[in-house]
Formats: structure tokens, sequence, C-alpha cells
């Protein structure tokens, strides 16, 4: 043994009496060569002692409100590296969509030889943590290995503690586990090696290697890399992972509570629709899936924390995140402007907030109208900046966040960033149906990962970055979990996006309540709706009437709806076109895929024959 351990620490590893933790360890050490393995439990002591070595390492500085800390990833480490983010499988194996894949013995290879030695001199941190409620059917217990404090710290607010969990364990070998290091650093503290990022996602070990990173998506191995072997393992054992928040949606009167889940593709409005005023939020961002005991879906949140966009979060579009993130509570920052007094500041925080035109952000030292190397204006936070809090900080947290049960899921909305195509609203016709809205989601791209915005990408069920089985058993495995259940939730089309010809935005940021009170209705059958081919569709009376109870100064007119509300034809047909042509390259497709959208093209076709490439919901009520 080459590195230090103290007899506290060697204890903690002892107790858990677990031969494959130990071997994970130990292999660890030998091939990252730290000078010293030190190992943090449950206890809330070892909890802070996390958080004030990120502060003490630089890793984050204190801010002026108190809890609050920010952090820097480096200038090209500002999202989700899709390029060098691959999946190790044995020779001869691909991926639908061309996602990446790396024959497994050469990505070993590549990786290992990254992490040779990556932590000289520094310290290896162990920690433990569970996803999902702890003494929960739903869970899986999880290590991890880190040089960073930031990712240990954020790991804290964002999952479960784990240690004991471990104890707990019925099969010893059952868990997933996680190496990263953030590599050399440079001068300012972050990485330095940007060109030899890697995160390679290992199904065979369940487990992810990730090194040269520091952004959350890339190291923080318990979020979106553990969301791929959960989905491997829970395609191969009958219940679903999903990229979904979890929340309970309440009418104007709040006489019940109703819970829905929600799939959007990262900037596309998913914590916004889970923190939606009125509502009570379990999760934000990743779900397990099961049966309930009578027949119901039951899902649970596998974080205890968010880890949100804060772009454009200010206290008239997005108040309840927006008050939780404006009071002392303890919280991260990543990528956005501070000044020295430690004030805190981000794009789109508010019109009346006089925002400072110099300061220090993820660039270094910044002023107004700084360039980076390549020309381009830097802007004063990262189109990516994040806050990193916990949900029972927040006034909305649901009072069932942390129940090992999880809750009963009723209804389940879908949406992505579509300019043209998609109504603001529709409920699917069928369990079948709702599985086609899910698969055929569009996004046009964001900040949220490296490269071109603005392009049209296919995303089904907000997922398809991260799945890792065949597309096809996916979504059998999505219509054979829905038909088997006795209470199977109605499923909705959301799209907050759809602009009109002069470019501008139909809807308000805050019209998605309204839309949420109407799918919450429906699934209690209190509001009729308009057949359409694409769906069905809420009268203009009922929305109406709920943006009148909703909103104080909202005139919500019948041009509105009709603009917001009407079937593109044309739109709709084109996309099934580029659906059809996706989707013919998968093998073994869902036969209900195919005879969902061979209906909705003869409906879309007839209809546009009869009326138009424009048709106005009054014409089909």
């Amino acid at each position: 043994m080459t590195y230090e351990i103290s007899t506290a620490d060697k204890a903690k590893l002892d107790a858990l009496d677990n031969a494959k933790v130990m071997q994970v360890i130990a292999d660890a050490a030998a091939l990252m060569k730290p000078a010293k393995v030190v190992v943090f439990d449950d206890s809330a002591e070892d909890i802070a002692k996390v958080r004030q070595l990120s502060i003490d390492n630089d890793e984050e500085k204190l801010l002026e409100m108190d809890g609050h800390t920010i952090h820097y990833d480096g200038y090209f480490d500002q999202g989700r590296d899709k390029a060098n983010t691959a999946t190790l499988l044995p020779a001869g194996q691909k991926l639908s969509r061309g996602l990446n894949v790396k024959e497994r013995e050469s990505g070993l290879g590549e990786i290992l030889g990254l992490m040779d030695g990556v932590m000289a001199g520094k310290e290896m941190i162990v920690r433990f943590f569970c996803l999902g409620p702890t003494n929960s059917r739903f869970s899986i217990s999880s290590l991890q290995i880190t040089d960073s404090y930031y990712v240990a710290h954020s790991e804290d607010i964002l999952y479960r503690p784990g240690y004991e969990e471990f104890k707990r364990l019925n099969d010893k070998n059952e868990f997933f586990y996680f190496w990263h290091s953030a590599g050399e650093l440079g001068e300012d503290n972050t990485t330095a090696n940007i060109d030899k990022r890697r995160i390679y996602i290992d199904p065979q070990e369940n487990r992810v290697l990730s090194v040269n990173n520091q952004y959350a998506g890339n190291s923080l191995a318990c979020k979106k890399l553990s969301l791929r072997l959960a989905i491997n393992k829970a395609n191969k054992e009958d219940w679903l992972t999903e990229h979904m928040f979890i929340s309970a949606f309440y009418p104007l009167d709040e006489r019940r509570k109703t819970y829905f889940m929600g799939a959007y593709p990262s900037g596309c409005g998913k914590t916004s629709t889970a923190m939606i005023e009125g509502s009570t939020i379990v999760g934000d961002d990743i779900a397990y899936i099961r049966e309930g005991a009578e027949g119901e879906m039951r899902a649970v949140n596998i974080e205890r924390g968010i880890f949100g966009i804060i772009g454009d979060v200010n206290a008239k579009d997005d108040p309840l995140i927006f008050k939780a993130i404006t009071e002392p509570k303890e919280l991260i920052f990543s990528n956005i402007l501070t000044t020295e007094d430690g004030k805190a500041y981000w794009s789109g925080m508010g019109k009346d907030i006089e925002v400072p035109t110099a300061g220090f952000n993820h660039a270094g030292a910044w002023k107004k109208g700084d360039l980076d190397a390549a020309g381009k204006e830097i802007p004063m936070s990262h189109p990516n900046s994040r806050f990193t809090t916990t949900i029972s900080e927040l006034d909305n947290a649901d009072e069932n966040y942390d129940n090992p049960n999880g809750v009963a899921v009723d209804g389940i909305f879908y949406g992505g960033r579509d300019s043209d195509t998609n109504v603001p609203i529709s409920e699917s016709l069928s369990w079948e149906h709702g599985v086609f809205v899910g698969a055929t989601i569009e996004s046009e791209t964001t900040a949220t990962t490296l490269g071109a915005t603005g392009k049209r990408a296919s995303s089904p069920m907000a997922n398809m970055d991260f799945v890792i089985v065949p597309l096809s058993l996916y979504l059998n495995n999505h219509i054979k979990f829905g038909n088997k259940l006795k209470r199977c939730p109605k499923v909705f089309s959301t799209n907050y996006f759809l602009k009109n010809a002069e470019g501008q935005y139909m809807n308000e940021k805050t019209d998605k309540r309204v839309w949420a009170l109407w799918a919450e209705g429906r699934v209690h059958g209190e509001y009729e709706a308009i057949e359409t081919p694409v769906g069905l569709l809420p009268k203009y009376e009922d929305l109406k009437v709920l943006f009148d109870g909703a909103f104080d100064d909202r005139d919500y007119t019948l041009e509105e709806y009709n603009e917001q509300f009407s079937i593109r034809t044309d739109k709709y047909l084109a996309k099934l076109d580029r659906m059809e042509e996706l989707f013919s390259s998968e093998d073994n497709m869902p036969e209900e895929f195919w005879t969902v959208l061979k209906s909705q093209r003869a409906s879309l076709e007839a209809l546009a024959g009869k009326l138009g490439t424009v048709v106005a919901p009054s014409a089909l009520a």
C-alpha cells in the first residue's frame, strides 16, 4: 500500500464487510496513485467536513448570503460532452441513433491509461450514496470515488447518504460504482487537459469512469451517467428508469392533489414545469418507476436535490425557484457572475435588478464587452450556469418527496423546444399514442450540451442520450409496462416554445400553469375536449376560466387560443416524415408505433384535404 489511510477511515470500510467495495477502492488507488485515501460516512460531521474542504481547497468560494457558494468550471467545460462520452460494449455491438460506442477493451485501455497516476499528490475521496429513498425497493446503492470536493459536496446536496445502505445490502455485489478525477488543475483551479476529457460508461461492470472534467454533467456520476446504467438494468428487470420530474398538481380550489411526471430535454422547461406555482415537487430530473400493489404506476425521485439551469430565472416567471435561490440556505451556484462583495448575478434575473458591468465569472475577471479567444462576446453568466440545492429547502417540497414507497402517478407530460408544430398542450388518444408522443419528441438544441445551438434534434422520452439498450426494446417495454397497469396514467404533449410568423413566442412563460391545470382536470374527467388527429385539445371556454382563476392580470383571448391551438397539418405531416425516416433504421420496432404513425398520417392528410394547412380548433369542435 503506497497511500496513506487513517485508522478511522480504514475502520469505516471494514464495517461494511463488503469484499467488492474493498477491491474497487484498492483498484482505484492502485491505478490513480493518490497520496491519501479519505473515507466519509453519513454523519453530519463528515458531510459538513466535505463542504468545508471544498472551500478550503478553493473549489468553491463563500458568497455574501449565508450558505451560498460559487464554483467555476473551466471555460470549455460547461456542458455534457457528448463527443467524448461513450458506452463500452463488446466488439460488434452498437447503440441506436449512432450513440457513441467504444469497443470495451480498447476503450478501457484508453481511459485507464489517462487515469494512471492522475491523483498523484491528491486525496482520493470515497463516498457512499443512495439513488432513491433509503430503505426502498426502488433504490440503488452507489460508490463514488473522486478527487474533487466540489463533486463530493454537490452529491451530498443532490443524493441521499448511502453508507448505512451499504451495510444493509442483501447482495453485497449489487451496486453502481464511479471513478472520477478532475485531472491536472491549472492556476485557476480548473481542469487543464480538456482535450483529454473522457467519460466512459461500462455496463458490464455497472460503473462509470470519468477523467479531466469538473462540470457536474460529466463528473457527478450519480446523475446522468448512472442514469444510463439504471436504464440498462431496468430494461432487463421489467421496470422503467426515466429522465422525468415528479410533481403534484392541484386544482385552483386545492381540493385534491394529482401526481404527474414529465420528460423534457435539457433547457426546455423541465424544472420550471416541476416547480409551477401551486404545485409541490417530489423531484425535477430522474425517476425510477415500478408497478404498485394496486396496479398503479409508482415513482420515486432518485435525487433529493435540484441541479437547475439558472438563466432567466426571475421573480415573475419562476417565483418559487427565484425565492429558493435568493434566500439563506446551503446552495452552490456555478458559472454565474459574482462581485467582490460576494453578490451573485445571472442573465435574465429580472428587469428591476441592476446588474453590474464587471466582476468574476466563468471566464475569470470580466467586464461587459469582453471577447473570448474566438472573438465572441463573453456573457455575464454562462448560458448553462446552474444552481444546486436540496428539495427539502424549498417552500413547495411535497410531503412525499422522500417516501420509500414512491407516489402514484396519474399523468405524464412530454415536451420539447418546438417553434412551429406542436400545440401548447394536447392529451394522447391512448397509452400507445402517448408512448408515440414521447418517442417522437423533437427539440431545438441549447447550451446544455457542447456544440451548435438551434438544431432540431430527436430525443425519445427526452432520454435518447442515455438509452444504452436498443431503442426498440426500450419503447416495447414502455408499451408493455403501461398495458399491464390497472390504473394507467394519461399522457399529454406540451410545447412552450411555439412562435408566430414574426418569430415571437405565442405563450407567456407562466401560461404553463394553465396547461397543467387543464391536464389535472382531464385526469379527473372534468373537462370536455376536442378530438383531433394529434390528440385531444382543450376548449377555449375552459382555458378562459382557468386563466381568469390563475392570474389577476392575464386576459386570455379567443384570438390567442386560435393561433396557439390551430393544427398545422403540413408541419405535423413533415414531422411524421422525419420520424418515419429516423425510426425505420431501428430493428424490431413495436408494431404499435407504426400503427399510430400511419393512422395519424391518414387522418392529417384527410384533414388537410378538407380544411387546409392551418385548421382552427373551432373547425373541429
